[in-house]
């Protein structure tokens, strides 16, 4: 098995680096082969990085376990088409957290913005369609996948991560306040 960080981006949509909720910033490369796992196999459906210990634990044969969030991957390594039972969830900092199924991408932000893109259409993520009515099932169909716990940041880690405030509507970023409006700070 093989698997590499996150991605990076290089200007795009005027962001360096790779702390954001779209594909190009949370795409891996994740290779399985071996026994068990079909030759040549390629799946276009999302999976998370939670999903390796699951997958290992099947190709292993190893006793299963219920209390991990991730699945299995082992269907889509015998079959590349064989569907997922949901869709991959991506979180960043608390409250902000990105839904991808094999078509679209929703993300929802800590202060309740939201943006979905159709990945077919739009890989490079600039339509972003939550705006549109006719979407509304397909933002339903991927918000029920949100996570029910979200977890404050760490004790001791406020100054590294992000936060909203949303009864004043303020973002803190390394101890400076950023009201909605205002430029991101240096």
């Amino acid at each position: 098995m093989i698997w590499g960080d996150h991605g990076w981006h290089l200007g795009e949509k005027d962001i360096t680096g790779k702390n954001t909720l779209w594909d190009r910033s949370t795409r891996i490369p994740l290779v399985f082969a071996g026994p068990g796992i079909t030759h040549g196999g390629r799946c276009q459906q999302p999976a998370e990085l939670l999903d390796i210990y699951p997958t290992l634990i099947d190709l292993c044969n190893l006793p299963p376990r219920d209390d991990l969030e991730g699945l299995s991957l082992l269907p889509q390594l015998q079959d590349a088409d064989q569907p997922r039972e949901r869709p991959a969830i991506t979180s960043h900092n608390q409250g902000n957290h990105a839904i991808r199924s094999q078509r679209w991408r929703y993300i929802r932000y800590a202060d309740a913005s939201e943006e979905l893109y159709d990945m077919i259409a739009d890989p490079n993520e600039w339509n972003n369609l939550a705006s549109d009515p006719k979407m509304k099932d397909t933002i339903q169909q991927h918000a029920k996948w949100l996570p029910k716990i979200d977890q404050p940041p760490a004790p001791g880690s406020m100054h590294r991560v992000l936060t909203y405030e949303p009864s004043t509507d303020e973002a803190i970023w390394e101890g400076k306040t950023v009201k909605r409006n205002d430029p991101i700070p240096n």
